[in-house]
C-alpha cells in the first residue's frame, strides 16, 4: 500500500482521489452497475462515473435511499444519466428478480461493481439460510456476476470495449478462519467470529474474480474481472465493536478517507448497505485508515482507467496493484469455492 502520499507505478497514491484517477476519461456510451450505491463507497463509485457520462445503475436494497442519492447527483450534474434499481444480495430470489428485470429493459452492461457488502455482524442467516456475511458479501456478488454476464458478453462483442467486473474486498481478507473458507462450517454459530467471517467474506471476492479472470481468459472473452481494497473508510461498519469504532471516530478526522455525506440519513442506519472497509483488525495494524472521495478512488481507477486495459486476475490497491495474501492466490481455493458457490446458487 503506498502511504504517506507515495505514488505508486500508475502514478497514483492513497491521497488520490476518485475524481482524479478519473481525469480526462470518456465514459459515454458506458453503462454500469454499481451494488450498494445508495451510500459511503458505492455513492461516490456512482458519481464520479456519472460525471464522466457513464449510464450508472444504482443496485440498492433500501430504493428511497437511492432515489435520494440519484436526485443528489443530478443537482450536481444535470446531464447525469443515472437510474435506480432494487437488488438484496442477501435474497438470492431477490438477485434472480434484479438479474431477470435488468436483461428485460434491453440495456448493455460494460461494467459490473460489485461494491455492497456488511461487515463484521452478529451471527445472522439470509434469507436462504447462509450465515450473513458470505451470502451478501460473496454469494449474491457471485450469482449476479453469472446472471449478468451473458449481457457483458454481448455487449463486449457488439460494441468492441472491453467489459470489466470489479470485486471490492479488502485487507480484510487476510484475517479469516484458519482454513480460509469454512466450506463445511459457513453455517456453524458455535464457531463463528464476526471478524473472521468477515475476513472469509472477502478472501471469497478475491478467490472469485480471479477464478472468473481465468474462465474468461480461456473463453477467450474481452472482460477482465479483477479485485481491490478500497481503503480503510470511516463509516459507520463497527457500530458492533463499540470500543474500536470509539478508535476510529476519534482518529478520523486527521486520518481516515472522507465520504462526501450525500446519502440519506435512513441509508447510513441501514447495515445491509453497507460499502466496503477493511477487517477491525486492520484498523489498528494499518498506517492510516482512509477517507470516499479517496475510498472510491481504487474503484474508479480500476473501473475506467486505460492503464488497467487488458489486465486481469489482479488485487489492487491504492490504485496501484497489490498483493494480496497466500490463500489469495490459491487457485485450488478459488476452484473450490466456484463449485460451492454454484452448488449454493443453482436452484434445486
Amino acid at each position: 500500500m503506498w502511504i504517506f502520499g507515495r505514488k505508486g507505478p500508475s502514478g497514483f497514491s492513497a491521497c488520490s482521489t476518485a475524481e482524479e484517477v478519473a481525469q480526462g476519461i470518456d465514459g459515454n456510451g458506458l453503462t454500469a452497475v454499481v451494488t450498494g450505491a445508495s451510500s459511503g463507497i458505492g455513492t461516490e463509485t456512482s458519481r464520479v462515473l456519472a460525471l464522466h457520462g457513464v449510464h450508472v445503475i444504482m443496485a440498492v436494497r433500501n430504493v428511497d435511499a437511492g432515489r435520494n442519492v440519484k436526485e443528489t447527483i443530478l443537482k450536481e450534474i444535470p446531464t447525469a444519466k443515472v437510474d435506480v434499481m432494487e437488488l438484496d444480495l442477501s435474497s438470492l430470489p431477490s438477485v434472480r428478480k434484479f438479474a431477470s428485470e435488468y436483461k428485460s429493459l434491453g440495456l448493455p452492461l460494460n461494467l459490473l461493481i460489485n461494491n455492497a457488502g456488511v461487515m463484521a455482524t452478529p451471527f445472522l442467516l439470509s434469507h436462504d439460510n447462509i450465515e450473513l456475511q458470505f451470502a451478501t458479501n460473496h454469494l449474491g456478488h457471485f450469482l449476479l456476476t453469472n446472471l449478468l454476464l451473458e449481457t457483458m458478453k454481448n455487449t463486449a462483442r457488439e460494441s468492441g470495449r472491453e467489459g470489466r467486473i470489479v470485486n471490492v474486498s479488502s485487507e480484510g481478507h487476510r484475517f479469516p478462519y484458519s482454513e480460509g473458507i469454512c466450506f463445511d462450517k459457513i453455517n456453524d454459530e458455535s464457531a463463528y467470529n464476526s471478524v473472521y467471517a468477515y475476513g472469509q467474506s472477502k478472501l471469497a471476492n478475491i478467490l472469485h474474480a480471479n477464478e472468473l479472470a481465468k474462465r474468461l481468459q480461456e473463453e477467450g472473452v474481452e472482460i477482465t474481472a479483477n479485485s481491490l481494497h478500497p481503503g480503510a473508510i470511516a463509516t459507520n461498519l463497527l457500530r458492533y465493536h463499540s470500543f474500536l469504532d470509539g478508535i476510529v471516530n476519534m482518529v478520523g478526522k486527521y486520518v481516515l478517507k472522507n465520504i462526501p455525506q450525500v446519502c440519506s440519513s435512513s441509508s447510513q442506519q441501514n447495515f445491509f448497505e453497507y460499502d466496503d472497509v477493511s477487517a477491525c483488525s486492520e484498523i489498528l495494524t494499518t498506517y492510516f485508515v482512509q477517507h470516499g472521495t479517496q475510498g472510491a478512488a481504487t474503484t474508479c481507477y480500476v473501473a475506467l482507467h486505460p492503464q488497467v486495459k487488458g489486465v486481469s486476475g489482479e488485487y489492487f490497491a491504492d490504485s496501484n496493484i497489490a498483493k494480496p495474501s497466500s490463500k489469495g492466490k490459491d487457485a485450488e481455493l478459488g476452484k473450490k469455492l466456484w463449485e460451492f458457490s454454484i452448488s449454493l446458487t443453482e436452484p434445486n
